[in-house]
């Protein structure tokens, strides 16, 4: 969720009818469909609103179980997931929601969708503002870039441990 993510109408179905199809169909309208993409841009800060305390945890919650259930039983599902890019989507060496399949050796493949030329716009767009953010916290912490622990900023042992 949040500004920058990238729903793909297109992509989502009713009953296997692909969302624009229902606009075409008469079903719905473009300005309802739209109201429905943004509110699902919207969507985490409207839970978080209405349920108060907690709620940031059922949807990341139901998606590890999902996640873990396909790598534990080797489903091969198709899933949505940070996943390193390295070429993929044009994006390298970054962690990025796409469709993955995800089995016994963890996320076995990228799903490579099409996306048309705005999407492709958008996409870069949300991969340009986590960019931002990473390059932020670089500057806040510099040990993020080599992902080591800062000077003097390494865990101390337990006394328990260091008694041994």
């Amino acid at each position: 969720h949040g500004d920058t993510m990238v729903p793909l109408a297109r992509y989502s179905t009713v009953a296997g009818i692909p969302l624009p199809d229902l606009v075409k169909m008469g079903w719905t309208t473009k300005e309802k469909l739209d109201k429905i993409i943004q509110r699902t841009r919207d969507g985490g800060a409207e839970i978080v609103g209405l349920l108060k305390t907690g709620s940031a945890y059922y949807a990341p919650a139901t998606s590890a179980i999902e996640m873990a259930e396909a790598y534990l039983k080797d489903k091969k599902r198709v899933l949505p997931c940070a996943a390193y890019l390295n070429g993929e989507f044009g994006v390298k060496d970054m962690y990025v929601g796409v469709p993955v399949v995800i089995g016994a050796g963890g996320v076995e493949r990228i799903v490579e969708i099409d996306l048309n030329a705005s999407e492709k716009k958008q996409f870069m767009g949300s991969v340009n503002a986590v960019k931002g953010l990473v390059d932020a916290c670089k500057k806040i912490e510099p040990a993020v870039a080599s992902g080591k622990p800062a000077k003097g900023k390494a865990p101390k042992a337990k006394a328990s441990a260091r008694k041994k």
